[in-house]
């Protein structure tokens, strides 16, 4: 059963962030898991070290800085890799548990887990004969 709980994209800008360069939104899956909603990010090329996860207001901000493949002295013939980094944010609600949100990274993959407050929790109720 699925529980109510939005998390969705939203397009601020923060005045503070001070970009330069390509970014890309990376691709994301949104899954509902037992206790926690876990959010997939292709970010391919980034390290694990360049990431950032933050989470502030309600709003999950996830970014990962790509190292160039190349020198700036390289003539290409034909370039279609993009080299960019990667910044994506969205809106999640308060029936999310911010003090246990964590994060792992493998292969490319980025994987957050939100997971649920207790009131949110799907649980049975007893229901006891009357008379």
């Amino acid at each position: 059963m699925a529980t109510d709980i939005n998390v969705n994209q939203t397009e601020e800008n923060r005045a503070e962030r001070a970009r330069t360069g390509q970014y890309y939104r990376p691709h994301v899956d949104i899954l509902e898991e037992g206790d926690e909603l876990v959010l997939v990010a292709d970010m391919p090329g980034v390290k694990s070290d360049a990431i950032e996860i933050d989470f502030q207001d309600g709003v999950l901000t996830i970014e990962g800085s790509v190292e160039p493949r190349y020198d700036d002295k390289v003539n290409f013939l034909l370039c279609e890799y993009g080299i960019g980094d990667f910044y994506r944010t969205f809106r999640v609600s308060e029936q999310i548990d911010s003090n246990r949100i964590h994060a792992e990274y493998g292969n490319g993959v980025l994987t957050v887990h939100l997971p649920k407050v207790e009131e949110a929790k799907p649980r049975k109720i007893m229901v006891n004969a009357a008379g």
